[in-house]
């Protein structure tokens, strides 16, 4: 990152905030439940100085437009600039004092792979714009001002879980989050043997259009009908489902209550020492998504049938789902072939080839200079 050539001064620090994959418990995090991710060695990294007339100056390696704000409110800034406009706009919000500042964004995430590139890019920024006026956060407290950037400024409402994955995660864990309480803890994630491989289906997904909103709205509607405050708090399904009369409201709440379930499970199996067998519990997480949630696409029932077809332990869609990747979690010796049933399915079918990631549990958000 030139930041001279694109400020004509040195930055005051570079910070970066990683990308993640949610190994399991899907879409149960806007239901007050558990999830379970880890932080991708990928994420962004922002190089920044202040500015005393208070403009945030946003650059970006991957686009060739600057886009310069001035005390932006919500609606006010579209794209990629949002996200960062965003972090500003909600700290001033929780009453932190956040002048101008000059921001050069650089990404080794694929955008609209479904890692989470918008809350790496929030929480570099929020991290960033803390550090150069002095403000101290708790960084569960920065996750929610983080998150209130992408609900209230961009208009996506998403849960907690991808900022506190950025912000909270740490090497060679997995972090367990009760997204009602945001009480954490980290869950040793130990691959001896395994790998866990993304599969990128190429098909890009967007989150801000209807389809996730849709989803949450139903589950908002199913939790109402059932009495409960979230869909987190069902405790018989069986009677659950039987007073609910929609059967897409039965679908959608049978999907986050046994989704939730398996988080729990993966973490006992984690915890035992037995990872290999969390592959049945992702098998399982995606044949849900994929039928009772109905966020699946094509590309990622195909990767999902041929990883587990050519030896992977199991594998499921990760994100929002309507596009994005799959992690399979494969014997290290069976990758490869993975790797390789995967691509030739996709040829067979015309599609654009998929891209690999080794997914490799790492530490989340620091300053790194």
């Amino acid at each position: 990152m030139d930041f001279r050539d694109c400020f004509g001064r040195d930055p005051e620090g570079v910070w970066r905030a990683p990308g993640r994959v949610n190994l399991i418990g899907e879409h149960t995090d806007y239901n007050d439940g558990f999830v379970l991710p880890f932080a991708l060695a990928q994420g962004v990294s922002v190089a920044a100085a202040r500015r005393d007339d208070g403009v945030l100056e946003l650059r970006s390696l991957q686009s060739p437009d600057p886009v310069r704000v001035t005390d932006a409110k919500p609606g006010q800034v579209s794209g990629w600039a949002a996200y960062a406009a965003g972090v500003a706009w909600a700290l001033r919000e929780a009453g932190h004092e956040v002048g101008g500042a000059s921001v050069l964004i650089d990404s080794d995430l694929p955008q609209g792979a479904g890692l989470s590139s918008s809350a790496a890019l929030e929480c570099a920024v929020a991290l960033a714009l803390c550090d150069l006026y002095g403000i101290e956060v708790p960084r569960p407290e920065l996750a929610r001002i983080a998150q209130r950037a992408e609900n209230d400024f961009v208009g996506m409402p998403c849960g907690i879980m991808d900022q506190s994955a950025s912000l909270l995660c740490a090497e060679g864990h997995a972090l367990l989050l009760d997204c009602r309480s945001g009480l954490s803890a980290q869950v040793p994630l130990d691959l001896t043997g395994l790998s866990l491989l993304v599969i990128d289906t190429r098909a890009e997904h967007e989150l801000v259009d209807g389809g996730y909103a849709a989803r949450r709205a139903a589950c908002e509607k199913a939790a109402q009908v059932l009495g409960v405050a979230a869909l987190r708090d069902v405790e018989d399904l069986a009677a659950a489902l039987r007073v609910l009369d929609d059967p897409v409201l039965r679908r959608r709440t049978q999907h986050v209550v046994t989704d939730d379930h398996r988080v729990q499970a993966a973490v006992g199996l984690l915890r035992a020492g037995a990872v290999a067998e969390v592959g049945a519990l992702l098998t399982a997480s995606h044949l849900s998504l994929r039928d009772q949630f109905e966020v699946s696409w094509p590309e990622a029932d195909v990767a999902v049938e041929e990883a587990v077809r050519a030896g992977a332990r199991g594998a499921r869609m990760v994100g929002g789902g309507f596009g994005g990747s799959v992690i399979a979690l494969t014997p290290v010796d069976r990758e490869e072939r993975v790797r390789t049933a995967v691509t030739e399915a996709y040829a067979d079918r015309g599609w654009e080839a998929p891209r690999f990631i080794d997914a490799v549990p790492s530490v989340g958000a620091r300053r790194v200079s």
